[in-house]
């Protein structure tokens, strides 16, 4: 069984190639992982193109919903992305915020902050920032954001609680998030789970739907609303390369879902810290 810094290795090592492919590659694959599919041209990804903000050289294809859409971002707002990547929804919620606001990018992998710092740079923005940090323990202060954004990034982490537990600190009281992420309904097959493609490809490390939901409102947070949820089908192509002919028959008529979910929930306006951690 890998460890949670073996697994944080393994996805950092996966992404920093990942960086380096197409955005077509990264569409035909499970989030850039593993070998393209050949039937479906996009698994997971969503169209940004409509959104103001949009940068074409930032898009690479990787997330799996449109939580800028979604997040009620203000003019003056300072918003928090969780896993940037190349800085796609960064961007975007630089337009939303506005020169008055900041928008601060948080990313593990140097090769995705190098891209996105570039792609800043290039367009002269001077309300987005980009960190290179541990989302599980974000260099950042207590109460700063209004927002917190992130796409198909937690099923990545191990440590999920922690990350959840960060959100809450970093949020100032009455804040929100807006996040997309990847959940299951039934298990997944075995060789499926232990397949480190899929665990980089933001499969085999997405947990259960409720106990996803169940760990934001263990944390503190309330009005916890599903905004958006699409069925995310895994062609048999990609299938092929982990399960059986019957396996694969058995999984694509069986109970076990995959699933894309956007999740708002909000921080209670009276509070200072996580529930147990104690107000610092």
């Amino acid at each position: 069984m890998s460890t949670d810094e073996q697994l944080k290795n393994m996805v950092r090592n996966k992404y920093s190639h990942i960086a380096t492919q197409p955005k077509a590659t990264n569409q035909a694959a499970c989030c850039g992982a593993g070998n393209c599919s050949t039937e479906v041209y996009n698994i997971m990804s969503d169209d940004y193109s409509q959104l103001d903000g949009y940068q074409t050289d930032a898009d690479l294809g990787l997330g799996c919903g449109l939580p800028t859409q979604f997040a009620q971002i203000k003019p003056g707002n300072t918003v928090i992305d969780l896993g940037c990547g190349a800085g796609n929804d960064c961007f975007v919620a630089a337009h939303e915020t506005g020169t008055t606001g900041q928008v601060i990018g948080i990313d593990f992998t140097p090769a995705m902050l190098e891209k996105a710092r570039i792609n800043a740079q290039k367009r002269g923005l001077q309300n987005v920032i980009f960190k290179e940090g541990d989302i599980e323990k974000m260099p950042l202060k207590n109460n700063i954001a209004d927002v917190v954004i992130s796409n198909c990034v937690l099923n990545l982490v191990p440590n999920k609680q922690g990350v959840f537990q960060e959100i809450f600190r970093v949020l100032k009281p009455g804040g929100h998030f807006s996040i997309s992420d990847v959940v299951l309904v039934g298990h997944l097959p075995h060789s499926l789970q232990q397949a480190a493609e899929m665990y980089a490809g933001c499969i085999s490390g997405a947990i259960q739907k409720n106990d996803y939901l169940h760990l934001i409102t263990a944390n503190g947070f309330t009005n916890v609303t599903i905004q958006k949820e699409k069925i995310i089908v895994l062609p048999a192509d990609i299938l092929a390369q982990y399960l059986t002919t019957d396996q694969i028959a058995d999984f694509q008529n069986g109970q076990t879902g995959i699933y894309s979910i956007t999740v708002f929930a909000q921080k209670p306006s009276t509070a200072c810290c996580t529930p147990g951690t104690g107000c610092s």
